[in-house]
């Protein structure tokens, strides 16, 4: 792992990074993989609902989606199959355009940069291959991380730590509403992204402080972004 910056005054600064709708395009295929795992156990759940809570990890999205009488020792059999159906689109994952300049940009500017994932290790992994920006990461999270999911703000804790940063030190870009409300619990401003699926008002409602359509929006207004006012504090900013 890479030592974050060190920038004025001793501080280190950085961002985090949600990945999947955020820098990947993969919140529908989530909600497909769930929807199909749902189904293979008898329960037929609404995609619409499983989107909107795509990004919470998978024992709270189980619990809050399924009856409350149900055989709970299924859950885990679901959340096994939808982590195979999800791996069989590995090959369908893109990054979503702009991600890889973004994460460059940000490290450029002398931010430490780090992924805030609650993916399993294998779909990070793979993930990472497709963002294809190793070169600009700093360090990365993954479920192995964090007691709790989001939105707990457990991943963002871990990544924190990862890079040696203080919340108040540190951005946080995601496109969930449970990566909103796990910033706010670390009192870290949280950039919304609609590449998700989810809408500007649900996202602000949810704590963002800007939102933007995706990575590429987010890079082409990066100097009055929240980002922005962290690389203005870099060396000779």
């Amino acid at each position: 792992m890479a030592e974050s910056p060190t920038l004025p005054g001793g501080d280190r600064r950085g961002v985090l990074f949600d990945v999947d709708g955020t820098l990947i395009d993969s919140s529908y295929i989530h909600t497909i993989a769930w929807w199909g795992a749902f189904r293979q156990y008898g329960y037929d759940v609404p995609m619409a609902a499983i989107h909107q809570l795509v990004g919470m990890g998978g024992a709270r999205l189980v619990d809050t989606l399924l009856p409350d009488g149900r055989d709970r020792d299924e859950d885990q059999d679901i959340m096994a199959s939808h982590g195979a159906l999800y791996a069989s689109h590995w090959p369908s994952l893109r990054p979503l355009d702009g991600a890889k300049e973004l994460l460059g940009q940000c490290h450029a500017g002398g931010l430490a940069v780090a992924l805030a994932s609650s993916a399993r290790q294998r779909d990070l992994q793979v993930m990472r291959s497709v963002l294809d920006a190793d070169a600009f990461i700093d360090a990365a999270t993954s479920a192995n991380d964090a007691k709790e999911s989001k939105p707990a703000p457990d991943i963002l804790e871990a990544a924190l730590d990862a890079v040696g940063i203080e919340p108040g030190n540190a951005v946080y870009v995601g496109d969930a509403v449970w990566d909103m409300k796990a910033a706010g619990a670390l009192g870290i401003p949280a950039i919304g992204v609609t590449c998700g699926g989810i809408q500007a008002a649900q996202l602000r409602e949810a704590g963002a402080v800007e939102v933007y359509e995706g990575p590429r929006d987010l890079l082409e207004n990066l100097g009055s972004s929240a980002i922005g006012r962290l690389l203005a504090l870099r060396p000779n900013g």
